[in-house]
């Protein structure tokens, strides 16, 4: 045998065994992952975004995470200041993470990222959400700390646009800002201020907005869900300080479809814990996080608000964060988070929310 065919056996040889590991590498969870933000298109197809140290990591599943695999991970590190990293993937091609001041899209599933700005938007602000409605982006943000006056805003673009701006008249004033955007079977935007003012308005294109009756009194803020099953069910939330430190006011109101009177259910969810998310499974289902003395807690009902049932989870970690509902029956959330002391947690239910368990990465 020839030098020459020797060394090329060899070189083909030491080629495969670096193969090997490299492959199995990409498609193995890395030690120490810990996740941050999930995202799920059906009970079985799901993202999560995670950190192993400060290395972040996007992870897919297509089987109800028996397995997962790596993409590419968006260039955002756990941020200084603990804002939460949050993941939206509106469907398997278009995704987006933000930490509250950046963000980054893509396209193409997941294998390439490009940053997104919002035009004319001053530094400090955070935001608040960003989704896809019929070809275009919609975000929606708040200023932060400007001297007495804030607004929060809701921006625009073409799906892919690396610049969003600003939508004319979807905004509110005020010295506390806050809002939320809610895509699917139409669009809501719901807009407040010092607990005193609020707009609403709902699209049935994305393009074209229309004033609505306001979900909540104007005293209230207003967390927002998509339509299920033509009706919708949102959620009103009273000022954190009332009617007590640590206890809040959390009622469901419901409308027969977008854009018509909403009429409250017939309690109240819980008291205890301040707010940290909301989500609906259905008509009739929905689901809230709160956390208060050290416990994280989500209440769930299944009669659109007039009984809740109450869920322990963990103590002492770093809130609760993207509680979400795929359906009826499946939904997520995330305790904790990748840099705290005692990391984070992604919990899923298949039954509505009687009971959830953690979600294990191999």
């Amino acid at each position: 045998m020839t030098f020459t065919r020797c060394a090329a056996l060899a070189l083909a040889a030491a080629t495969a065994l670096l193969a090997v590991p490299a492959t199995a590498e990409a498609a193995t969870v890395p030690k120490g992952f810990a996740p941050a933000s999930s995202s799920w298109l059906t009970p079985k197809h799901g993202y999560v975004l995670g950190y192993a140290g400060a290395t972040g990591y996007l992870l897919e599943t297509t089987d109800g995470g028996a397995r997962w695999s790596r993409l590419a991970a968006p260039p955002i590190a756990l941020p200084d200041n603990h804002n939460h990293v949050a993941l939206t993937v509106p469907d398997a091609k278009h995704a987006f993470v933000s930490d509250g001041e950046r963000i980054q899209a893509s396209t193409d599933g997941g294998k390439h990222w490009f940053a997104v700005t919002l035009a004319g938007l001053p530094s400090p602000s955070y935001l608040n959400k960003i989704d896809i409605a019929d070809g275009h982006v919609l975000a929606l943000a708040s200023t932060l700390s400007q001297p007495d006056h804030n607004t929060t805003q809701l921006y625009t673009g073409k799906v892919g646009a690396k610049t969003l701006t600003a939508v004319p008249g979807l905004s509110v004033d005020g010295g506390i800002t806050y809002g939320d955007l809610a895509v699917g079977g139409g669009v809501q935007i719901s807009v407040g201020a010092d607990h005193s003012t609020s707009k609403y308005w709902t699209s049935t294109d994305g393009v074209h907005f229309t004033t609505a009756p306001l979900p909540c009194d104007a005293s209230m803020q207003t967390a927002l869900d998509g339509v299920r099953q033509g009706k919708v069910l949102n959620l009103c939330l009273g000022d954190p300080s009332d009617p007590s430190p640590g206890h809040m006011h959390k009622q469901l109101v419901h409308a027969a479809a977008l854009g018509v009177r909403y009429l409250p259910s017939d309690a109240e969810a819980p008291l205890a814990g301040i707010y940290q998310g909301f989500a609906s499974g259905s008509d009739q289902n929905a689901a809230i996080a709160a956390t208060g003395g050290g416990i994280e807690l989500l209440y769930s009902t299944t009669d659109g608000g007039n009984t809740w049932q109450t869920t322990e989870l963990d103590e002492d970690r770093f809130g609760l964060y993207d509680l979400r509902f795929v359906d009826h029956a499946f939904g997520t959330v995330i305790t904790g988070a990748p840099d705290a002391w005692n990391g984070s947690v992604l919990y899923r239910t298949t039954d509505s929310g009687h009971s959830w368990q953690p979600v294990t990465f191999s």
